[in-house]
């Protein structure tokens, strides 16, 4: 199947940082999923620019740059800077997201907008002609391991509907208790990119884990 996987390094070991990320170089993987928390939109906080700078260096996948932070207009070209690929922001935390998802464009990447599990898909009928991507949030953002979401299924399909008749080049992402459990049906449903945290990095062998899922039959 035609999908990407993007390896969330959340889930990794901290304490063996290049380590994990030279797995995901060795994989299959297609981008690097960086979840960027600021512990007030989301309450959790994960790493900043020095980081996301250091893992630039050694990661041979595109970044593929989460933001659950607010204000994040403020950083965009910071983000830029420190290596972001795709730079994906929040529904929920932008008050202007037309001129937002306009100026990471304009910045030369590609730009997402992502919504919380209580966010209905049909509010982004109108961005959707501007934007790259939607990531589609499965679980609560802020913290990793959580449950999937069964309703996602029907959000993803109504997303998928719109997005065929007003921007076929769209990707959906999910992010969010992806598993083999569930990853073939969340591509039959119309998903494009799947994220998965644990269920790589928390098994024993990663890159297996993730030729899985990019194997899906």
């Amino acid at each position: 199947m035609d999908h990407i996987i993007s390896p969330s390094l959340l889930a990794a070991n901290f304490g063996r940082l290049e380590e994990d990320i030279e797995l995901v170089n060795s994989s299959v993987a297609d981008w690097l999923h960086l979840d960027i928390m600021d512990g007030v939109f989301v309450p959790n906080i994960s790493f900043g620019f020095p980081v996301i700078e250091h893992i630039k260096r050694i990661s041979k996948k595109p970044l593929d740059t989460h933001l659950m932070i607010v204000d994040p207009d403020r950083y965009l070209s910071r983000f830029r800077d420190a290596g972001a690929s795709i730079l994906t922001v929040h529904y929920e935390a932008c008050n202007h997201l037309n001129r937002t998802v306009h100026e990471i464009r304009k910045l030369g990447m590609k730009a997402g907008v992502s919504l919380n599990p209580h966010t209905p898909a049909a509010l982004l009928r109108d961005i959707l002609p501007y934007i790259d991507m939607v990531l589609i949030m499965t679980v609560n953002p802020g913290f990793g391991g959580q449950s999937f979401i069964e309703q996602s299924y029907h959000k993803i399909s109504e997303l998928k509907d719109m997005v065929k008749s007003i921007n076929p080049d769209v990707l959906i992402e999910v992010d969010g208790g992806v598993d083999s459990s569930n990853a073939l049906r969340l591509i039959e449903t119309g998903v494009d990119v799947l994220v998965a945290g644990s269920s790589v990095f928390g098994t024993d062998d990663p890159v297996r884990a993730i030729a899985d899922l990019k194997n899906l039959q």
